[in-house]
Formats: C-alpha cells, structure tokens, sequence
C-alpha cells in the first residue's frame, strides 16, 4: 500500500488532545507519524494531499446504524448504507439487529460481516439481539453471536420489557467487559404513540408518547447495571429528566454510557408542521426545554457520543397518514454539517464536537479506532469545515430519502476519507474502484 502524506492539516483528536496543525504520514494502512508543519521530508512514491484549512480527525464512529440487510434490502443494503456512511465521514458503523431474520444467530452475523467485506468501504460491526426475534421472550445465543464477531448487544427498536431478562443480559455480558445497548421504551405508557405527548399532540389530534415511557427504562436500567455491575448504554436520549439520570447514574460510579441524535439535538415536536412524517422518529421530537438538556448534556460529558441512528425506509411507508408512518430518518450524510453548526455557534469547540463522533462512541463499546496515534489503523477523514453542499436524491447514497434535511443547504462535508489507508472518498464523492 503506498504512502501518503495530508500536509496543511489542522488535526483534531480528542483522544489524544490534540488540535493544532501538524502533517500526517499513512503507511502500509495505518498512522505512522505526526509531524510539525513542514518538517516532513519528500518521501518517494508517496501520494501528498495539500489540505489547508480543513480538519483532519479520526474517521467518525457511528454505534447506532441501521443497515437493513438482511430482508429489508429495498430500504438499504449493507453496499449503499457503506457508501452513505463513508460520504459522511464515518469510517465505522455498528448495526444494529433489527434485520430479517434478527441477528440472533452466528450465521446472520457473518453475513453481514462478508456483505461489509464485499462493499469494501466502511468497517461494519454487528450489534446482536439480546433476546430471540427481538420478542423479549428468551436470550439469544450471546456467547455464540460475540464469537461470531458481534461488538454489543441490543433489541434497539424494542424495549426489554422482562427485568429479569435484561439481569441475565447485563451479568453475562459484563463478564465479557460487553455493553447492553438499550432502546427505552415502557410501550405499557406510549401505547402507540407517534409524536411527543403535549398540548401540541392533542390540538393535532396524534396519540402522544409521554417522557416518562422513556424515563422509567432509563431508571431502570441503571439499577440494573448497579446492581449487577453491568455496563448500559442509553439509545437516543431525548428528555431532560433522561439526562439528569444519566448524570446522576455516573455520578454514582455506574457503568453507563449514552448517546443523543443529531436530530434531536436540532429539531423539536414545533417542526412537525402540517403532520410532515419526515419528523416522525422513535423516539419523538420532544420540546425546546429538552433540547436545550441534551445539549447541556453533550458539553458537560453527560452524554458520550452523538450517533445518526440511521433509519431508511421507502417512500411507501412514509406518504401515509402521520399515525401510521415508519419512524426513522437518515443520518448518515447528515452528521457532520449539524455538529459542525453548534461549532459555529461556539456551543461546542471542534475539540469537543469530534469527540462526540469518535473516541467517545469508541469508548461506549470499548472499541478500536477513534484515534490518529501513530500505530493506529489509518482510519481518517479530512472535513472541510465551510463547503456549502445541498442533501438531496442526486447526492443521498441511501436507497432511501426520508429525510427533514432534504433538499437543504448544508455547510461541512467530509472531502477525503481513508479507511484502512485506502482512499474511498476523494472531493467528496465516492473514488471508483474494483472491490478487493
């Protein structure tokens, strides 16, 4: 694999606390050396890449993706989520196992491993199911999924009703140093519920979704973890009363982590307008109070990272009635230009934001990655911090377009992506290759 040198750079890796210019040698797939400014000699055969006045940061991690494939290919196949991943700079997407059939067998989980290989673009690792079918009846075969290759486990999209359930989940896993991922939803109070229960719902005529459905899972399952010294982490937290759970949690030296979405750290239920579905996700949008929590909640290390929860579905699905649309958007392609807009705003500093997208993901699931540390695998992406974009079918790599940012201008982009020391992105668009 040939050399390559980013010169110009302006390098951001939190895990490392590092934000100042420096030039960046990739070598034989991995980071070999940081250098000053300048300081680095003409190295035959290399590939230089003059990125001034872009940010060079760890290829972003993404825990919580949906890749559809198994049996939902014609929302998204393992190849098109890949290729939407790596347009948004992420290098690694663990997903989740809401397939057909679940990932709760080895042999789902080493196909979606050989369809990742085969699209040759971004790292794939599986999230398996905690219990069989997502149906929270009995266990999956934990021990045989991990030796599979899965990386944490979870029944996203469906609570773990059955306390005694997520015990033996949590007391096995912690056994493996492995975190339950947890999608909270006490479905006995949302009864089907579609958008944010409020005065808002009610004068819209929608079945609301009370916060505390939410909140009492999240109380729950950091009891659990305390009593059981296992490790949680909280899926998309949206309320106020989450995060201060979450905080009092780690406050008490209990294992749990948590992530938020962009969109809910953007968005609120006031943006569902004239019951447009492109809004309609699981959870909900919540209220400004709430967002102004989860943003308190980012900066102050409450909550560890941001993640897409990256949900295609065709247009079928959404151009029905409000109460009967699939929750979910896309987020892949999305991430970088909403972060990077609390960037601008100084609510986050760059430092922080990519903490967020890398080395605090990797730390959820106690991952590889997340670093540009000479040695580590060469996972990289070069952002340009002010390239103004607009979302739309021609630039979504998603078969799929349930989108709120659709046809929006958008400012930041990921221009180069590396993966392994390969190049997979270059100006922003896909680089053809023949698949290895």
């Amino acid at each position: 694999m040939s050399t390559v040198v980013l010169k110009g750079a302006r390098v951001i890796d939190a895990a490392q606390g590092i934000d100042k210019e420096q030039d960046i040698i990739i070598e034989d797939g991995k980071i070999r050396a940081l250098e000053k400014p300048g300081s680095i000699p003409a190295l035959p055969g290399a590939t230089v890449h003059e990125v001034s006045g872009h940010w060079v940061v760890p290829g972003l991690i993404d825990i919580h993706v949906h890749l559809r494939e198994p049996g939902f290919e014609w929302k998204e196949t393992i190849e098109s989520g890949c290729q939407a991943a790596v347009l948004g700079g992420v290098t690694t997407v663990c997903s989740m196992p809401n397939t057909r059939p679940t990932n709760d067998s080895a042999e789902v989980t080493k196909f979606i491993l050989q369809q990742a290989q085969k699209a040759a673009l971004a790292r794939v690792l599986p999230i398996g199911s905690v219990t069989m079918g997502l149906k929270g009846a009995e266990l999956a075969p934990l021990s045989e999924l991990y030796h599979a290759g899965c990386v944490a486990f979870s029944d996203d999209g469906e609570p773990i009703a059955n306390a005694g359930l997520m015990r033996r989940a949590l007391e096995w896993a912690s056994v493996h140093g492995l975190t339950i991922s947890c999608h909270e939803e006490d479905k006995n109070l949302t009864c089907g519920g579609c958008m944010n229960e409020s005065p808002l719902s009610n004068r819209m005529g929608l079945s609301g979704w009370p916060k505390v459905a939410e909140e009492v899972m999240i109380a729950r399952d950091i009891e659990l973890a305390r009593a059981f010294n296992g490790r949680v982490h909280i899926c998309h937290v949206t309320t106020a009363r989450g995060v201060e759970l979450v905080r009092r949690g780690k406050n008490d030296g209990i294992r749990v982590t948590a992530e938020v979405s962009p969109h809910h750290l953007t968005l609120t239920q006031n943006d569902i307008g004239e019951y447009d579905t492109n809004y309609k996700m699981s959870p909900p949008l919540r209220e400004a109070e709430d967002v102004a929590a989860l943003i308190a909640g980012i900066k102050d290390g409450t909550l560890d990272a941001i993640a897409s929860d990256h949900a295609p579905h065709e247009a079928d699905t959404k151009q029905v009635e409000f109460q009967r649309a699939s929750f979910g958007i896309l987020g892949l392609q999305t991430t970088i230009p909403l972060i990077m807009n609390f960037v601008a705003q100084g609510i986050l500093t760059p430092l922080k934001a990519i903490e967020l997208l890398t080395s605090g993901p990797a730390r959820c699931f106690s991952l590889s990655g997340g670093t540009l540390k000479p040695g580590a695998l060469a996972d990289v992406s070069v952002i340009n911090p002010s390239a103004v974009w607009r979302f739309d079918r021609e630039s979504c790599a998603s078969l799929s377009y349930n989108s709120p940012f659709m046809k929006k201008d958008l400012i930041g982009k990921a221009e180069l992506v590396f993966v392994g020391g390969k190049l997979v992105v270059a100006g922003g668009a896909l680089v053809n290759e023949e698949k290895n």
